[in-house]
């Protein structure tokens, strides 16, 4: 069969079956056309939570199927590709974070959204890029225990220097491995062009940056700015999605590195199966945890985020 043939087989299926089906913006193209949402992995949990549907196939990675049935644990929740996983989600454990309060017991415990469903059910607040400064400052806590990615971290602490954050050495292993060199070389390759970077990368990339965000941040700007060119440093399909959307404008990718190869994981015809096939992994997840880890999240939604 044909792409677009795929996709249309796709999009009766899921009518037929009662599936909403979420694509994180770093998907493929192919498959963001056939999402009935795209966008960021907390963002994407909102929406699922507001639909009709009773049955979910996220296409990204587990921990945002899993934060989809943390907030609607009343229905079925399947991850289009089973190999689809994340390293910094998966870099801490319960265990780490529990002797960790121990030992530190004046400390918040603050987790990034990008991770497991078991580490959130030990952390006291939960953020995403987008709204980790502004939950941050609002802690009455000065001393902070920030989790996993340490550059989101130091990007926090740079905002708030009246907070004391204490960081883990993890990350997103990709950002991160965006030097500061490369952000050189765009600069002087693309000298009209705005730097947009996520605050995943590291601080002396951040710091060259003329705007930090979250990829949807990152997207609004780009798209809302009156400048014609942008160096775009997060994943390397935003660029592209980009181009798409603003095709009198000129995107860069930051680097050529900029890959999620575990996003990459999912592919259209791992929809397809899900569908047709039953083929999709359920997200399951026991009554403890499911309470446990969404008390870090309402905490962070009744603080704005």
């Amino acid at each position: 069969m044909k792409i677009r043939e795929i996709q249309d087989e796709i999009l009766q299926l899921k009518k037929e079956q009662d599936f909403c089906v979420l694509a994180h913006s770093y998907q493929a193209t192919e498959i963001t056309e056939i999402a009935d949402f795209t966008g960021d992995s907390y963002a994407l949990s909102v929406k699922a939570a507001k639909v009709p549907q009773k049955n979910i196939l996220m296409c990204g990675v587990r921990f945002m199927a899993e934060t989809v049935k943390i907030l609607s644990p009343e229905k079925q929740v399947f991850l289009s590709s089973p190999h689809a996983g994340c390293p910094m989600a998966e870099q801490m454990t319960r265990e780490q974070v529990r002797e960790f309060k121990m030992q530190h017991p004046d400390h918040t415990v603050v987790a990034y959204i990008n991770t497991t469903a078991a580490l959130k059910t030990v952390c006291d607040v939960c953020v995403t890029s987008s709204s980790a400064v502004k939950i941050v400052s609002q802690l009455s806590n000065e001393k902070i225990l920030f989790l996993p990615d340490c550059n989101l971290g130091a990007y926090v602490q740079s905002q708030l220097p009246e907070k004391k954050i204490r960081l883990v050495q993890g990350g997103c292993p990709v950002h991160a491995a965006v030097s500061e060199a490369e952000a050189l070389a765009a600069r002087q390759a693309h000298p009209q062009a705005l730097l947009l970077v996520h605050p995943e990368c590291s601080p002396t990339v951040s710091a060259m940056a003329d705007y930090v965000g979250s990829t949807s941040g990152i997207m609004q700007y780009a798209m809302q700015s009156p400048e014609k060119e942008f160096i775009i440093g997060t994943e390397i399909s935003i660029a592209e999605t980009l181009q798409y959307c603003c095709p009198e404008k000129q995107f860069y990718p930051l680097s050529a590195g900029l890959i999620c190869r575990n996003m990459k994981a999912t592919t259209l015809m791992d929809v397809y199966h899900c569908l047709h096939d039953g083929a999709g992994t359920e997200i399951t997840l026991d009554a403890r945890t499911l309470t446990k880890a969404r008390i870090c999240i309402d905490r962070m939604i009744a603080m704005g985020g």
